[in-house]
C-alpha cells in the first residue's frame, strides 16, 4: 500500500477507536506510519481524510446488508417484494453487532455537524450515494442504473427507516423492531392505503 491507502486505513482505525472529534492528524500519522505532509498532499485536510474514512466504513457496513451475502448462490426473494423487504432488513439487523461502532460514529457526526460545516457538507453529498446503495438492495437495480426520481423518493424512504431502526438497536436491542415486525407494519400500511 502507498501513503494514500495507509492514511485511509489508519484514519478508519482512529475513527473507530476515538471518534471524529477526538482524532488528531498526529493520531492518524501514528496509526498509519506516514507523515503529516501526506495528509494534505493526498486528501487536502485531516477532516477530508476522516470523511473519506467514514464513507469507506459505511460502505463496508452497507456491503454486509446485501441479502446475497448470506444466500450464497443468489437472492431467493424477488426484488421489490415484501419477502425481499424482510430479507434485507434481517440482513441489516444481523450486521448491527459488528457495525455498532460505525453507527455510533454516525450519530456523533450527526450531533456535531453544526460545529463542522465543511464536514457536514461532504457528508451531505455522501448521503446521495447511501440512498442509491440501500435502494439497490431492495429493488435489485444496480446503483449506476437507478432512476434519479426513485433515489429521491424510495431511497430516502429506506434511508429514513434505516436511521430510525439504528437508533432503536443502539439504544435498546432487546426492544428494537425486528425485520418481521417492520414487514408486518408495511403490509398493514399497504392494506390500509388500498382500502381507502
Amino acid at each position: 500500500m502507498g501513503h494514500r491507502e495507509d492514511l485511509l486505513e489508519g484514519a478508519k482505525r482512529c475513527l473507530l477507536q476515538k471518534g471524529f472529534l477526538r482524532t488528531t492528524a498526529r493520531d492518524i500519522v501514528k496509526e498509519s506510519g506516514t507523515n503529516l505532509a501526506s495528509i494534505g498532499y493526498h486528501y487536502g485536510s485531516k477532516d477530508a481524510l476522516l470523511v473519506q474514512a467514514y464513507v469507506a466504513l459505511i460502505e463496508g457496513v452497507g456491503e454486509s446488508f446485501d441479502p446475497r451475502a448470506d444466500a450464497g448462490a443468489g437472492v431467493t426473494s424477488p426484488a421489490g417484494s415484501l419477502e425481499r423487504f424482510q430479507e434485507v432488513w434481517a440482513g441489516i439487523i444481523r450486521a448491527v453487532p459488528e457495525s455498532r461502532a460505525v453507527w455510533l460514529l454516525s450519530f456523533e457526526l450527526l450531533f456535531q455537524g453544526d460545529r463542522l460545516p465543511e464536514v457536514r457538507k461532504l457528508l451531505a453529498e455522501a448521503q446521495v450515494e447511501g440512498r442509491k446503495g440501500i435502494l439497490s438492495l431492495f429493488n435489485g437495480v444496480p446503483e449506476d442504473e437507478l432512476d434519479a426520481g426513485d433515489v429521491e423518493t424510495e431511497g430516502r424512504f429506506y434511508q429514513t427507516l434505516l436511521n430510525g431502526l439504528m437508533v432503536q438497536w443502539l439504544f435498546d436491542p432487546d426492544s428494537a423492531t425486528g425485520a418481521a415486525q417492520l414487514t408486518e407494519g408495511l403490509r398493514r400500511v399497504i392494506a390500509g392505503a388500498a382500502a381507502r
